[in-house]
């Protein structure tokens, strides 16, 4: 049965559809703040939205002790001080139970009608999430718009999509028959079910809340679970909108609004989450965050199908270039893009000890380790220009982090504090980079020091440089990695290393696309094939375990064959 938000959102669903096929460029959100897309005055609505927050209890109608909790922080360094209504997780398993009951009956169409709806509507609020990512995660406020955003939304649809991708190919009955000679077919008439897992929990982290959160939340939503939403302590008001926008929206369609609910929490509230995380009601749990919490999450939560994306060692390998100030340029706009606080920021560069071959000729390995810092500290010496790239530090680990990573190595580009010309308490770190040697350094970059922290690693050669990209991204995980290089010999050799590291490769990249970013319904962001992720976003994989189909079958007589022409019954 067919249902009026899924009739208004088809053909969305029929774009999204034909796109995972093609894997071309495809997205129905507008990354760009146009005021002719999204209205003249909704960048300023939005702001005034997100600052209407500001000091004030976020209300939200489900299930609570009547308490409040919260203390987000602006990396930027303005007061948030906003309250979340204090929730049980006892009280709101009971309430997804509840509410799972209809929403189950409701079926496929449905579920994904909802979900397109809810984002539909996540689209219009882009900017008062985008101010709300911005000063929660200290993202620069374009990345934080697109991010949040538009881009968080794209990989949620192509979540929704890929679950209808699937669910689709489950027939609601079937009709049996097995020829058995000159006696009678048996015959049974079959009846199929689609049976979600339970109440899935989203675990979220403080750098991308959306963009990492929105995918797990779609999933189970459009393959009719319900859902807790449980928010980085440090990062709760952009997944509280999401929350409230996809309550309202439940309820203006008919269904209870506990079928998604926000678990917001205190700083240190790791053992209320392993708690949680174990509970017997749980059977979907989808983190993003520190391998410590995602291995436990995997070794400890049996009754739950678990989507971890944990860390990993990103990895750049330089062999030889056409042009050399273009490549420097595109590493060093990965490098400082959100100050390095991305999944897929690079940290590892290797280059032969012997050096490299440009289009100039020869480059020895300190001219090209010295280029490499110069782009950086090009890129970064307007303090105006570098804060939209850079961003703000969003944690108090980082700055100890490069304090630490000074002494490793001889320091080719330091890390400098920026002062921010519109917001003065900012925390703005450039990035720092240090020379190692990988014949006595290993121990110092074979782990991720996540942040503005990259190593240039001198190999003994290009060869030694692919066999530690490759190994290193099979034991430690990645989920980046990327090559340089004017020889086919050596790029199919970084295939080959990029299939053994189970990681994404991105080949000579100049231009304006960079390898810390993935696009939807086109690149797969990460793999499932090494430690850094046990899953990809998006395949049918992500989708396809969060529900079963159950069957009823019936013996019934055999149907009649079809009378021939000019024949009587």
């Amino acid at each position: 049965m067919t249902h009026p938000l899924f009739t208004k959102h088809q053909a969305t669903l029929d774009k999204g559809l034909a796109a995972i096929e093609t894997r071309g460029y495809w997205s129905p959100f507008a990354e760009m703040p146009s005021p002719k897309v999204y209205g003249e005055t909704a960048n300023a609505d939005g702001e005034a939205a997100f600052k209407a927050h500001l000091g004030q209890a976020f209300e939200i109608d489900q299930p609570s002790s009547g308490e409040t909790v919260g203390k987000e922080r602006s990396p930027f360094g303005i007061a948030l001080d906003i309250r979340y209504p204090k929730s049980d997780p006892d009280a709101l398993i009971q309430a997804a139970a509840k509410a799972q009951a209809s929403w189950r009956a409701a079926g496929p169409k449905a579920w994904v009608g909802v979900s397109l709806e809810i984002l539909s509507r996540l689209n219009r609020a882009s900017f008062e999430i985008g101010y709300s990512v911005m000063h929660t995660t200290g993202q620069a406020f374009m990345m934080a718009f697109q991010a949040g955003g538009p881009h968080a939304q794209d990989r949620a649809l192509e979540a929704v999509v890929y679950a209808w991708d699937q669910l689709r190919r489950i027939p609601s009955e079937a009709h049996w028959e097995k020829p058995q000679g000159k006696n009678p077919p048996l015959a049974m008439q079959k009846r199929f079910a689609i049976a979600p897992r339970g109440t899935g929990l989203v675990l979220g982290c403080c750098t991308f809340p959306t963009w990492n959160g929105y995918p797990g939340l779609f999933a189970d939503l459009a393959t009719g679970n319900a859902v807790i939403v449980k928010p980085h302590p440090g990062a709760i008001l952009p997944l509280a909108i999401t929350v409230r926008i996809a309550r309202n929206v439940l309820r203006e369609a008919g269904f209870d609004p506990n079928v998604v609910t926000l678990l917001a929490t205190e700083p240190n509230d790791g053992a209320l989450v392993q708690d949680l995380a174990v509970r017997p009601e749980i059977k979907l749990i989808d983190f993003t965050g520190s391998t410590q919490n995602g291995t436990w999450l995997e070794r400890n939560a049996h009754q739950a199908q678990v989507y971890t994306e944990k860390a990993g060692v990103n990895q750049i390998v330089v062999d030889s270039v056409d042009d050399l100030k273009a490549a420097a340029r595109n590493i060093a706009f990965s490098l400082a893009l959100y100050s390095g606080q991305m999944c897929t920021a690079p940290q590892n560069i290797y280059v032969p000890r012997d050096g490299i071959r440009t289009a100039e000729g020869h480059l020895s390995f300190d001219d090209a380790a010295k280029a490499l810092a110069g782009a950086v500290e090009k890129l970064t010496s307007d303090a105006s220009r570098a804060v939209e790239l850079t961003g703000a530090i969003q944690n108090d680990g980082i700055a100890a982090r490069i304090n630490e990573a000074r002494g490793l190595g001889d320091v080719l580009l330091d890390s400098q504090t920026l002062t921010h010309p519109a917001f003065a308490d900012a925390r703005v770190l450039t990035p720092l980079i240090v020379k190692l040697d990988a014949r006595n350094d290993a121990a110092k970059f074979t782990k991720e020091w996540f942040g503005p922290i990259s190593f240039v690693v001198a190999t003994d050669s290009t060869a030694q440089s692919l066999d530690l990209a490759g190994s290193i991204a099979q034991t430690h995980g990645a989920l980046s990695f990327s090559v340089y290089s004017t020889d086919d010999a050596v790029i199919e050799s970084a295939h080959d290393a990029a299939i053994r590291g189970g990681v994404a490769l991105s080949i000579n990249l100049t231009g304006g696309v960079f390898v810390n970013q993935t696009a939807a319904f086109s690149d797969f962001h990460g793999t499932g094939a090494n430690p850094a992720a046990n899953a990809a976003l998006s395949d049918a994989a992500f989708v396809a375990n969060r529900f079963r189909v159950i069957q009823s079958r019936v013996h019934v007589a055999p149907k009649a064959a079809p009378a021939e022409v000019g024949q009587t019954a």
